[in-house]
Protein backbone atom coordinates (compact mmCIF):
# COMPACT_ATOMS: atom_id res chain seq x y z
CA UNK A 1 0.00 0.00 0.00
CA UNK A 2 2.73 2.07 0.60
CA UNK A 3 4.22 1.62 -3.09
CA UNK A 4 0.71 2.60 -4.32
CA UNK A 5 0.70 6.19 -2.32
CA UNK A 6 3.98 7.12 -3.43
CA UNK A 7 3.36 6.37 -7.20
CA UNK A 8 0.12 8.25 -6.60
CA UNK A 9 1.77 11.05 -4.76
CA UNK A 10 4.35 11.21 -7.56
CA UNK A 11 1.52 11.05 -10.36
CA UNK A 12 -0.06 14.13 -9.18
CA UNK A 13 3.01 16.14 -8.97
CA UNK A 14 3.66 15.30 -12.66
CA UNK A 15 0.59 16.51 -13.63
CA UNK A 16 0.87 20.01 -11.93
CA UNK A 17 4.03 20.59 -13.44
CA UNK A 18 2.74 21.35 -16.87
CA UNK A 19 0.27 23.95 -15.80
CA UNK A 20 2.89 26.10 -14.43
CA UNK A 21 5.20 25.83 -17.37
CA UNK A 22 2.25 26.94 -19.81
CA UNK A 23 1.73 29.90 -17.57
CA UNK A 24 5.37 30.71 -17.55
CA UNK A 25 5.62 30.41 -20.90
CA UNK A 26 2.10 32.52 -21.47
CA UNK A 27 3.92 35.22 -19.05
CA UNK A 28 6.94 35.33 -21.56
CA UNK A 29 4.89 35.63 -24.31
CA UNK A 30 3.07 38.50 -22.43
CA UNK A 31 6.72 40.20 -21.83
CA UNK A 32 7.92 39.78 -25.50
CA UNK A 33 5.02 41.25 -27.10
CA UNK A 34 5.03 44.06 -24.77
CA UNK A 35 8.67 44.85 -25.46
CA UNK A 36 8.44 44.75 -29.15
CA UNK A 37 5.30 46.85 -29.09
CA UNK A 38 7.63 49.34 -26.60
CA UNK A 39 10.37 49.01 -29.02
CA UNK A 40 8.29 50.42 -32.38
CA UNK A 41 6.83 52.93 -30.44
CA UNK A 42 10.63 54.21 -29.44
CA UNK A 43 11.20 53.48 -33.27
CA UNK A 44 8.18 55.72 -34.54
CA UNK A 45 8.88 58.59 -32.15
CA UNK A 46 12.56 58.77 -33.31
CA UNK A 47 11.69 58.76 -36.73
CA UNK A 48 8.91 61.37 -35.83
CA UNK A 49 11.91 63.63 -34.07
CA UNK A 50 14.46 63.22 -37.09
CA UNK A 51 11.48 63.89 -39.39
CA UNK A 52 10.67 67.68 -37.65
CA UNK A 53 14.62 68.38 -37.26
CA UNK A 54 15.01 67.77 -40.66
CA UNK A 55 11.74 70.18 -41.64
CA UNK A 56 13.26 72.69 -39.17
CA UNK A 57 16.78 72.69 -40.40
CA UNK A 58 15.42 73.15 -44.21
CA UNK A 59 13.66 76.32 -43.08
CA UNK A 60 16.34 77.58 -41.01
CA UNK A 61 18.55 77.30 -44.35
CA UNK A 62 15.76 78.72 -46.35
CA UNK A 63 15.66 81.58 -44.11
CA UNK A 64 19.37 82.26 -44.00
CA UNK A 65 19.60 82.07 -47.79
CA UNK A 66 16.65 84.00 -48.71
CA UNK A 67 17.66 86.58 -45.96
CA UNK A 68 21.31 86.72 -47.73
CA UNK A 69 19.57 87.06 -50.78
CA UNK A 70 17.90 90.26 -49.63
CA UNK A 71 20.68 91.93 -47.64
CA UNK A 72 22.77 91.30 -51.09
CA UNK A 73 19.79 92.81 -53.27
CA UNK A 74 20.17 89.78 -55.41
CA UNK A 75 15.88 89.38 -54.54
CA UNK A 76 13.36 92.09 -53.85
CA UNK A 77 9.77 92.41 -51.85
CA UNK A 78 6.85 93.96 -52.92
CA UNK A 79 6.37 97.46 -51.39
CA UNK A 80 4.63 97.54 -48.49
CA UNK A 81 1.07 98.28 -48.55
CA UNK A 82 -0.26 98.72 -45.17
CA UNK A 83 1.75 99.99 -41.99
CA UNK A 84 2.12 97.43 -39.36
CA UNK A 85 3.19 93.36 -39.30
CA UNK A 86 2.28 91.86 -43.06
CA UNK A 87 -0.46 89.38 -42.75
CA UNK A 88 0.59 87.15 -46.68
CA UNK A 89 2.49 84.82 -45.10
CA UNK A 90 -1.04 83.51 -42.61
CA UNK A 91 -2.89 82.19 -45.41
CA UNK A 92 -1.24 79.34 -47.50
CA UNK A 93 -2.59 80.34 -51.41
CA UNK A 94 -0.99 83.53 -50.62
CA UNK A 95 2.21 82.10 -49.57
CA UNK A 96 2.08 79.31 -52.02
CA UNK A 97 1.96 82.55 -54.73
CA UNK A 98 4.64 84.40 -53.78
CA UNK A 99 6.87 81.82 -52.08
CA UNK A 100 10.83 82.03 -53.31
CA UNK A 101 12.86 78.74 -53.38
CA UNK A 102 16.12 79.21 -52.53
CA UNK A 103 17.21 75.55 -53.02
CA UNK A 104 16.83 73.35 -56.16
CA UNK A 105 16.30 70.26 -53.56
CA UNK A 106 16.18 69.28 -49.77
CA UNK A 107 17.62 65.93 -49.35
CA UNK A 108 15.11 63.67 -47.50
CA UNK A 109 12.43 66.03 -47.93
CA UNK A 110 9.35 66.37 -49.97
CA UNK A 111 8.92 69.35 -51.31
CA UNK A 112 11.96 71.86 -51.43
CA UNK A 113 11.76 74.69 -48.78
CA UNK A 114 10.57 77.95 -49.90
CA UNK A 115 10.66 81.41 -47.86
CA UNK A 116 8.26 84.52 -48.98
CA UNK A 117 9.50 88.03 -48.31
CA UNK A 118 6.90 90.60 -47.61
CA UNK A 119 8.16 94.75 -47.33
CA UNK A 120 7.41 96.56 -43.66
CA UNK A 121 6.64 100.19 -43.54
CA UNK A 122 7.19 101.06 -38.99
CA UNK A 123 5.62 103.55 -38.22
CA UNK A 124 7.96 105.20 -35.85
CA UNK A 125 11.14 104.88 -38.36
CA UNK A 126 10.22 106.13 -41.62
CA UNK A 127 13.67 105.71 -43.38
CA UNK A 128 14.08 102.29 -42.17
CA UNK A 129 13.70 99.61 -44.86
CA UNK A 130 11.96 96.57 -42.97
CA UNK A 131 11.27 93.34 -44.03
CA UNK A 132 9.34 89.88 -42.60
CA UNK A 133 10.98 86.65 -44.06
CA UNK A 134 8.78 83.39 -43.57
CA UNK A 135 10.44 80.37 -44.52
CA UNK A 136 8.68 76.92 -44.68
CA UNK A 137 11.08 73.82 -44.54
CA UNK A 138 9.61 69.87 -44.99
CA UNK A 139 9.88 66.43 -43.93
CA UNK A 140 9.40 63.20 -45.43
CA UNK A 141 5.61 63.74 -45.48
CA UNK A 142 3.70 66.85 -46.34
CA UNK A 143 2.54 66.94 -42.79
CA UNK A 144 5.55 67.59 -41.50
CA UNK A 145 6.66 71.58 -42.17
CA UNK A 146 8.40 73.73 -39.90
CA UNK A 147 8.31 77.50 -39.90
CA UNK A 148 10.24 79.95 -38.95
CA UNK A 149 10.45 84.20 -39.54
CA UNK A 150 13.07 86.78 -39.45
CA UNK A 151 12.09 90.58 -39.35
CA UNK A 152 15.12 92.47 -41.10
CA UNK A 153 15.30 96.05 -40.45
CA UNK A 154 18.29 98.26 -42.67
CA UNK A 155 18.24 101.94 -40.47
CA UNK A 156 20.73 103.93 -42.51
CA UNK A 157 22.47 104.52 -45.48
CA UNK A 158 26.38 103.38 -46.44
CA UNK A 159 28.93 102.68 -44.18
CA UNK A 160 26.41 103.93 -41.23
CA UNK A 161 23.65 101.19 -42.30
CA UNK A 162 22.58 98.76 -39.13
CA UNK A 163 20.78 95.67 -40.14
CA UNK A 164 18.71 94.62 -36.94
CA UNK A 165 17.61 90.59 -36.89
CA UNK A 166 14.98 89.52 -34.94
CA UNK A 167 14.20 85.56 -35.31
CA UNK A 168 11.32 83.95 -34.29
CA UNK A 169 9.57 80.36 -34.57
CA UNK A 170 5.81 80.12 -35.85
CA UNK A 171 4.53 77.81 -33.74
CA UNK A 172 0.92 76.75 -35.40
CA UNK A 173 1.37 76.50 -39.09
CA UNK A 174 -0.85 79.20 -40.83
CA UNK A 175 -4.02 78.25 -42.45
Amino acid sequence: MKGAACSYRRAKRRGAALPVVLMIVSMMLVTSAAWFESTLLGVRNANAVADQLQSFHAADAALVLCSRALAEGTVSAAPAVQAGEPQGWRSEGSFERAALAPLAAWPGSVRVPQCVIEAWRIDGRPFARAYLITARGFGAMEETQSWAQVQLVFDGLGEAMRVERHWRRVAARPF
